[in-house]
């Protein structure tokens, strides 16, 4: 039986609203899409990386070894969905499983990208994504969610929560083309730690992870 064929795509829109030149700022030295896409190309089982964009611009920023696809420009619109992104990539390039990361999650490692795909190919999940522990009282809609207000536990005995991060979701091609779903029916939670957690979609965000790289901690 023949390996899978494994893609990982990184869409990019160069004029970016919430954080001006968003993919293009520099992060420790490189440009911020350069980072995600580097990590992508050091994963030995990911057959093919692309960078999806409308701007063939972007080719000057991005790791040697990422193929450059172009994108309708219409799907740059302020309006578009991301899974009409996605669906337009997936239409245009066949592959078994797709790799979907974000540019704004420059400290994701290639080490844990490579983790959760072994988990998703070998222990029979239709999917992973990248989320990050939270151990903490949480409440939505006026309720807490995650324990009983008339019972207060210690912190370490709470329910944790995953959240999602942007870094990357992974997903067989069925999944999408069928359901129209990035994550399955029996996803694999890759947990990642506070740093590989950030993504940067504000001045705030991208000036918080320009004072971690100048800083001692180890990223």
């Amino acid at each position: 039986m023949s390996e899978k064929k494994v893609v990982a795509f990184v869409p990019i829109k160069l004029n970016s609203q919430r954080l001006p030149n968003k993919n293009i700022l520099p992060v420790a030295g490189y440009p911020m899409c350069w980072h995600v896409l580097n990590s992508l190309l050091k994963v030995d089982r990911i057959d093919e990386t692309y960078v999806y964009c409308s701007d063939e611009s972007v080719v000057k920023y991005i790791p040697q070894g990422v193929i450059f696809l172009k994108r309708d420009a219409k799907l740059d619109g302020d309006l578009v969905k991301g899974f009409e992104i996605y669906e337009s990539f997936i239409n245009d390039i066949n592959a078994d499983i797709y790799i979907l990361a974000h540019t704004t999650s420059p400290f994701i490692r290639s080490e844990t990208i490579a983790y959760a795909l072994t988990n998703m190919l070998n222990n029979g999940h239709d999917s992973a994504f990248s989320a990050q522990k939270i151990q903490t009282f949480a409440w939505y809609k006026g309720e807490p969610i995650n324990y009983n207000i008339h019972d207060i536990p210690r912190t370490q005995d709470l329910e944790p929560i995953y959240i999602e991060t942007s870094a990357f979701f992974m997903f067989e091609k069925d999944i999408f083309k069928r359901y129209h779903r990035r994550i399955g029916f029996n996803p694999y939670v890759q947990e990642v730690d506070v740093v590989e957690a950030i993504d940067i979609d504000t001045k705030e965000d991208y000036y918080f992870a320009l004072k971690l790289v100048n800083s001692d901690i180890k990223l």
